[in-house]
Formats: structure tokens, sequence, C-alpha cells
């Protein structure tokens, strides 16, 4: 049977030593509580206390793992004598103590390095995400034309209920905020407006703005963080139950059957749900005239008709079908993207939400200089 390691200090000759006995292989270390050893390095830490020789001559078999464990033992030991049974276990030990390395100390790294390496880390990020996102784009547009060609591989009741989901249930929330929306906008322009004796040109200050900017922004920005983050949710708990694997291990394309359908839903859903709230915010505007400027809702609509050209209408319209491609793109990536737990899902819907957000505002941002180069 073999023996346990075991192990003592003694003093011998006014000199620290440590005694070893017993077998000090791998095998046999794990029987040294992690406790015991911790609290005799502990102990032995001190220069004054490390021994200058270890004893091994009642050990009966050592590897590599234990003369490291006894080097530990004795404090680090690289410079400690050894007294040996065997002289292959004295070779063992010089061996190892000549090619010890002691760990480096962790560089003193000041704050604005580290600043600098956080924000290079972030850009790197965004730069590997945005690669990832076009091919994931890329992958989608192929298969998209492969179902123009294919028009039976499209699924009508799919996409149906994706819409039912995104549009229908989403009436609500973007029909109240963005009446709220017009309310402030309206009395923000006549109190400031009022200044200057020109607060009937809130009408137009209303019209314009909800339909060019704020209806189809407020709305692209609730979707985001509504279907986005399901279409992340839903993907990613996929995912995790390993049904997407399940669908490719049958033939199927997760693209095709899983991604085509909800953006198509919400390409689809994008413009009725921006026409729906521009409607409502301009309700908010005329209630909001009506009690500040004694306008009544006729004189209100006829106003923004004369006034409020149709290409304001047209230029928010444009840009609500490509929001609605980006935060499903991006919903259904994040969402493919998830690995193996529940907080990844968590982790990446939260993702999914922010990247969404922010490409709509650059998106947005692009369209305006577009716009104001082509005079619209």
């Amino acid at each position: 049977m073999s023996s346990a390691p075991t192990f003592k200090y003694v003093e011998q000759g006014g000199a620290s030593v440590l005694e070893a006995a017993g077998n000090w292989t791998v095998f046999s270390l794990r029987s040294l509580g992690r406790r015991h050893r911790h609290w005799h390095r502990t102990k032995v830490s001190t220069p004054q206390r490390r021994p200058q020789l270890i004893d091994i001559t009642r050990v009966d078999h050592l590897d590599t793992a234990g003369v490291l464990e006894l080097l530990h033992l004795a404090g680090g030991g690289q410079d400690a004598d050894v007294r040996a049974r065997e002289e292959g276990q004295a070779d063992l030990f010089r061996v190892v103590q000549s090619h010890g390395v002691e760990t480096p100390p962790e560089p003193h790294v000041d704050w604005l390095s580290h600043f600098l390496a956080e924000v290079g880390h972030g850009v790197l990020h965004i730069y590997r995400q945005i690669i990832a996102l076009c091919a994931f784009f890329g992958e989608t547009l192929v298969v998209a034309a492969g179902a123009l060609t294919q028009p039976k591989r499209f699924r009508p009741a799919a996409i149906v209920r994706q819409m039912y989901d995104v549009w229908v249930k989403a009436l609500v929330i973007v029909g109240v905020l963005c009446f709220l929306i017009g309310v402030v906008i309206a009395y923000q322009g006549v109190q400031q407006l009022r200044q200057f004796g020109a607060e009937t040109f809130t009408v137009e200050a209303v019209g314009i703005g909800i339909f060019r900017e704020l209806g189809v922004l407020l709305t692209a920005i609730i979707v985001a963080g509504r279907s986005g983050s399901a279409f992340t949710a839903q993907i990613g708990t996929m995912q995790v139950n390993q049904e997407v694997d399940a669908m490719r291990a049958m033939g199927l394309n997760p693209i095709e059957w899983l991604v085509l359908p909800r953006i198509l839903a919400l390409v689809i859903s994008m413009p009725l749900l921006v026409f729906w709230g521009d409607m409502a915010g301009l309700l908010g505007g005329a209630v909001a005239c009506s009690v500040y400027l004694d306008f009544t809702f006729v004189q209100f609509f006829a106003r923004l008709r004369d006034t409020v050209g149709i290409w304001h209408f047209y230029t928010g319209m444009i840009k609500a079908p490509v929001f609605g491609m980006i935060i499903a793109a991006i919903g259904c990536f994040e969402g493919l993207q998830v690995r193996g737990s529940a907080e990844s899902v968590g982790q990446l819907t939260t993702r999914s939400v922010v990247e969404s957000i922010f490409f709509v505002i650059v998106l947005d941002a692009v369209f305006s200089i577009i716009f104001l180069l082509s005079g619209v």
C-alpha cells in the first residue's frame, strides 16, 4: 500500500529543515489538504523561517509534482540544499530547481493606458460586430433571392403571425406615445413661438417634426425595444434548447424558417406603424393647439394641408421599411449568437436593443444628409 505524504519542520544545528516522508507523487498529493498546505506556505513565507535544507531520505516515491510541492512548502526553496536517500531523487530536485522561474510581478498600468486599452477593445468589438452583421445580412439576402425564384418557399402563415405580434399588438403603445409626443411638441412650440408672435407656426412645427423625424424615429425605438428584443429572446431560447441545431440536422435552413419571416413581417409592418404613429402625433398636436391656440380641429388640419408639403410625409415613410429591416436583422442575428445558457439570452437581448437603436439613429442621420443634399 502507498503511504500518504507527510512533512514537518525541525531545527537541526540552528538551521531550519523540512523533513518529508511517504509518497510524493501527483496521485498521492491530493491527500494533502489545501488548507493545510496553504497554512504551512504562509508560515514559512518569511526569509527567517524558510528552510535551508529539504530532507527527503524517508521519501519512497517522488516525481516532479512532488518536488514542486516540497519547494512550495519550503517557501520557494530554489536555493535550499537537498538530502536524499537515492541519487536519482536528488538529481530530480536539482533539475526542477535549476529550471524554476519565479512568477513575474504584474505590470503596473496607469489609468490612461487602461482607458485607451478599453477604448481600443471597444472599437475592435464594434468593427468585428459590423463585419459579422454584414455577413449575416448578405446571407439573408442570398436566401431571400433563392426564395424569390421558388415562391412556394415563402410561408405566408408565419409572416402573418409575426405581423400580428409586431404590428397589431404594438398599435396601442405606439399610438399613446406618439400622441403624447405631439402634445409636447405643440405645447413647447406655442410657448417658444409666442415670444415672437408666431405661435400659429406651431402647426408647421408639429407636422414637419412628426412626419420627418419623430414619428418614424420614436416608432423605430419602440419596435426595437419590443419586437427586436423579442426576436432575440425567441431565437436565443431555441438555440439554448438546441432546436436550431435540430433544424439544421433535418436539413432546414434557420435563416429561411426563422429569420426571413420575421424580417418580412417587420418590413411590411413598420410603414403601417409609422403611419399610425404620425396620425396619433398629429392628433395630439391638434388637441394641444385647440387648448392653447383656440384652434379647431378643422382649422389645424386645414393649415397643415396648406403649409406642410407631402414630401415631408414621404421622407418619414421611406425610412420606415429600412429601419424595420435593420431592427429585425439585428434581433435575429443576436439570437443566433446565443450560446449555452439563459444568461447569454439576457445579455444578447440587451445588446440587440442597444445595437438596433444605435443603427437606427445612425441611419436616420445618413437619411437626413441625403435628403438635405437632394433638396427634399
